[in-house]
């Protein structure tokens, strides 16, 4: 298959804004990220962030000029400096996004450079808040936030819960930098304006590998790392979504898992519990995890001593029950149900058992990807494959980065929404 373009923001020209909040004193980390992956960085400080981050670290890590308010006019320039960056720039970040200045951008206040680029761009802009937990609660600061999530270009992240600067333990905090440039990559592959079209809707996914116990000492897992699961949720709640994350062990970055209501479910056994508490609430369910398929009958809470373990392991095993199928049985009306299976084979062998897996779990669609190939499978960054979809219609997925095709599967789930 053909591997299509996987570095989203390789080339991008990204507007790095930081206004006055203490979280900007992590901005030079983000810049330094977009950096790495090939973008091209210019960065804003407003006058209270200056007074927190240096805006020579920003120049110095960007390869470029930080630009301040005593820089908007200047009378040697053919356009007004927030014009020129405005139309320079294809994608817009600004982290942090203070109280102040949130109240400004939203009530259509052009005081000051970074001001005037928010009211002048026409390209994506990616909002991180991060303030106080009071100031956060405000009714005033709650308004204008509501309002600027019906800007049809923005992205906005909430900030998280934590430690604050003020020794407070609450939401307030920055979201982190991972998650930003995430953000970054969702708005270089969704359509402009930014569509909200998962908005009002629940998302519940599942993501990760499944552990069941032998003894004190031993398991039975996979090799998925949890990461298809896991973007697939990101990706939808930067489209508006709620989502709930259900997933076993994962190997990934825990930083994305920021913005998801991620619940933890070790064992087989576990994840299904979990995932009929919230079956109800949910308009989507998406089996990305991939379970253990052998279970031990009665796990020993002694470790058994090698010796005596193949002998201990006779006819002490059982089949995993199909989740999925499980969960299909008591499938709501206007619920869509994506299903993921872990196939290998030539290409013909893969669809017919990816077929044969759809009918006999009743979901709605399927993606199959083959494990036994080169990029794509457990353990890498990226993934394709086919989807099965209504009528068994089979659409190619080419190999590209797992985020990729988790808005691609966001589209067609969308579409089945529609037809309910």
């Amino acid at each position: 298959m053909k591997i299509e373009e996987t570095q989203k923001l390789k080339g991008q020209k990204i507007l790095v804004i930081a206004t006055g909040s203490i979280a900007a004193v992590k901005t030079p980390l983000l810049v330094s990220n977009l950096i790495q992956v090939g973008a091209e960085v210019r960065c804003i400080v407003t006058s209270s962030a200056a007074r927190l981050v240096s805006p020579l670290s920003l120049a110095t890590l960007s390869r470029n000029r930080c630009y301040e308010d005593k820089d908007q006019w200047d009378p040697q320039r053919e356009k007004p400096l927030h014009i020129e960056l405005s139309e320079w720039a294809d994608l817009i970040a600004i982290a942090p996004l203070s109280a102040s200045s949130l109240s400004r951008w939203v009530n259509g206040l052009g005081e000051g450079l970074a001001a005037s680029v928010l009211l002048a761009t026409e390209r994506p802009v990616i909002a991180a808040a991060a303030m106080n937990t009071g100031m956060w609660k405000n009714l005033a600061v709650k308004t204008n936030w509501q309002k600027l999530q019906q800007f049809p270009n923005v992205i906005t992240l909430s900030p998280a819960e934590g430690l604050l600067a003020c020794d407070r333990i609450g939401e307030g905090r920055m979201a982190n930098s991972e998650i930003i440039q995430l953000a970054l990559e969702s708005a270089t592959i969704q359509r402009f304006p930014l569509e909200k079209d998962w908005q009002g809707i629940n998302l519940l996914v599942t993501s990760g590998a499944t552990i069941e116990d032998i003894d004190a000492a031993r398991y039975l897992t996979n090799r998925s790392s949890g990461k298809m699961g896991v973007l697939l949720g990101q990706a939808a709640r930067f489209r508006g979504a709620k989502v709930d994350l259900i997933h076993g062990s994962l190997q990934i970055n825990p930083a994305l898992l920021e913005g998801l209501n991620s619940i933890e479910a070790r064992s087989s056994n576990n994840m299904l519990s979990a995932l009929e508490k919230l079956q109800t609430s949910a308009d989507v369910i998406a089996m990305a995890a991939a379970i253990a398929d052998i279970q031990s009958k009665k796990c020993s809470f002694d470790k058994v001593e090698k010796g005596k373990l193949l002998e201990s392991l006779k006819d002490k095993f059982e089949i995993v029950p199909d989740l999925l199928k499980s969960l299909v049985k008591k499938k709501q009306a206007h619920q869509v149900f994506l299903g993921f299976a872990a196939l290998t084979g030539n290409d013909d062998e893969i669809q017919k058992l990816a077929i044969s897996k759809k009918q006999n779990k009743g979901c709605d669609l399927l993606m199959a990807n083959p494990i036994d190939r080169l990029n794509q499978g457990f353990e890498s960054e990226l993934n394709g494959g086919w989807l099965i979809g209504p009528e068994n219609k089979i659409l190619k997925i080419p190999i590209n980065s797992k985020f990729s095709i988790a808005h691609h599967l966001l589209d067609a789930i969308k579409i089945q929404l529609m037809t309910k």
